[in-house]
């Protein structure tokens, strides 16, 4: 498995774990997650295997998105 794949897995995991509280509860969530806990090589590549065109959950997609800030895809 890709890195790139085992972190899209990851992040479908955490936005999974939380959809339970509500999908804005979850977003909020699975980016504050991933920015307290994975490193910022981690992030960085969690954001660049979305822009490159890689596939994520729709709540893990959108705290991806809130990573990236204004210039993610």
């Amino acid at each position: 498995m890709r890195s790139a794949d085992k972190l899209a897995m990851m992040a479908n995991q955490i936005a999974r774990n939380l959809a339970v509280q509500g999908d804005e509860a979850a977003v909020a969530g699975t980016a504050d997650h991933i920015r307290r806990f994975w490193d910022p090589r981690m992030r960085a590549g969690i954001v660049a295997y979305l822009a490159g065109g890689g596939q994520l959950s729709p709540l893990a997609e959108a705290a991806v998105r809130r990573l990236g800030g204004p210039e993610a895809p």
